[in-house]
């Protein structure tokens, strides 16, 4: 698999693809219909490919990720929890034996991954991705199928791009998941949050004096490079770096032709250009993940120099709303690349789960070995302090018996072991950028909460009760009579 065409063809051999075939609008209806094919049964949750879109000839790829199996398939795995044994076995299997040896191995991870990953070639013949090539005015953004995707949206959306800048101080590329809003035929505006990594090369940029930074907008290529673009890496690691380890060879890459770049050789559309950093417009509102409307913000413009193409090209995007949406799925993925990493500087961690309804950064449910006083404050305080967790607004620690993937169970058990006065940790700090709910942009209270059994010298003297369970005797028996049993009941 090398690009987008294998990856669908891939699906559609898989039964995980459906071709729609009947004339459909970009303008909110390809929304709806995505929608409700995500939140519909599972035997219809499927990879969409519209083929006539109105007002183009351009088919629109939709919901490629937006299962499990679909996301595995993506990064080349049988499924997620493969995906968290193979980063566990990059890293050394023993765990580290101090606070600082885990912090210093968390930063060796880029080195790690440079070592064993595929660097990226540069492809010196002609790119698949500049077979056809607009420069200057005749590069439209209104030739492509950009989806308008909610009724109150500012306009037409770019939802699946991968974004690609340069540190202005060291010249490492980042690659980011912004959406883009398009303005007029040769405008965009960028929607990087400020704890991004696009918006960190903005402000170095700045910092120095500068007012314009390349930037490329890639749509397509090999699914594990577009998945990698939503990744929230460490600076420091180059997400196509990451996407040559999953693929197990080198991302392919290719010059820009306006612009000091480069680009995934196989992708099916690339929007060269660069970004003005004090060009700022009023960008949204746009219906987000978190399934509300973000509120207008200032954000920069991107001025297009170039659009290149296939011959053919396909319009990959991706619908964010009410979740459950394809992002879920994207999500998943991240939780289970980013697991083992947390392991390095919190090995009491047995397993971390963000629910659909959290959208990422609301709630985290994480289980842990407690072994002494205060051991969930410890996690909860750790886990604030690692990367883009601290915008988690509530972290719920439980036992390690309890299955953080089962809502049913963690909220039993967290709400019977909870004593709100004594376990409840409320800070203030940095949240999400798209959290309507704090009382300022980007600053905002948060919770942790302690649900593990609790020790006396947590102020807790009387007896813990224990759970009430069959005995395995009776289990067994019964095991052997069960099959009977169900006939009878008609199983």
């Amino acid at each position: 698999m090398e690009d987008l065409r294998d990856f669908i063809a891939l699906l559609e051999e898989a039964g995980e693809l459906a071709r729609i075939k009947v004339p459909v609008s970009r303008e909110l209806e390809i929304t709806e219909i995505t929608d409700r094919v995500c939140k519909g049964p599972p035997n219809l949750n499927r990879a969409l490919l519209f083929e006539r879109v109105e007002g183009s000839s351009i088919p629109v790829a939709i919901n490629l990720f937006g299962s499990e199996r679909r996301m595995a398939m993506a990064l080349r795995v049988q499924n997620l929890k493969e995906l968290e044994e193979k980063v566990s076995n990059l890293l050394s299997p023993e765990l580290p034996s101090s606070l600082a040896e885990a912090l210093k191995r968390g930063k060796e991870l880029a080195g790690v991954l440079k070592s064993i990953a595929p660097r990226p070639k540069i492809l010196r013949k002609k790119a698949p991705c500049q077979e056809v090539i607009r420069k200057g005015k005749e590069a439209n953004l209104l030739d492509l199928p950009i989806l308008k995707c909610w009724p109150k949206d500012a306009g037409y959306y770019i939802t699946l791009p991968q974004v690609i800048t340069l540190d202005p101080l060291t010249g490492r590329r980042n690659v980011g998941m912004y959406r883009l809003q398009v303005v007029d035929e040769r405008t965009l505006l960028v929607h990087w949050q400020r704890h991004k990594g696009g918006a960190e090369h903005s402000r170095k940029a700045l910092d120095r004096g500068l007012e314009q930074i390349p930037a490329a907008v890639v749509l397509g290529g090999d699914p594990a490079a577009i998945w990698c673009a939503s990744a929230p890496l460490p600076q420091d690691v180059d997400e196509y770096l990451l996407a040559g380890w999953l693929r197990g060879k080198p991302l392919e890459l290719a010059p820009c032709l306006t612009q000091p770049l480069e680009v995934p050789a196989m992708a099916e559309i690339v929007i060269e250009g660069f970004v003005d950093l004090r060009d700022l417009h009023q960008e949204g509102p746009f219906g987000d993940h978190t399934g509300y409307y973000t509120p207008p913000e200032l954000f920069p413009a991107f001025h297009v120099t170039a659009i290149t193409s296939r011959q053919d090209p396909i319009y990959p995007a991706t619908v964010v709303g009410v979740p459950p949406m394809e992002d879920y799925w994207m999500g998943q993925a991240t939780e289970r690349l980013f697991l083992p990493l947390i392991r390095l500087v919190l090995p009491e961690v047995v397993d971390l789960h963000m629910p659909a309804a959290g959208v990422f950064h609301n709630l985290v449910l994480v289980s842990i070995r407690k072994r002494y006083p205060g051991h969930a404050r410890k996690v909860i305080f750790g886990l604030w302090g690692m990367g883009l967790m601290m915008l988690a607004k509530a972290i719920v620690v439980v036992d390690e018996w309890v299955d953080v993937r089962n809502l049913e169970e963690v909220a039993w058990y967290a709400l019977g072991n909870v004593d709100w006065k004594r376990d409840v940790v409320i800070v203030e700090g940095p949240v999400d950028q798209l959290d309507h709910a704090a009382s300022q942009p980007c600053f905002g209270g948060k919770i942790g909460i302690d649900a593990t059994a609790k020790l006396p010298e947590e102020g807790h003297n009387r007896p813990w009760p224990e759970v009430a369970k069959m005995s395995p005797e009776v289990n067994k028996m019964v095991d052997e009579k069960w099959p009977e049993i169900l006939k009878a009941l008609g199983g």
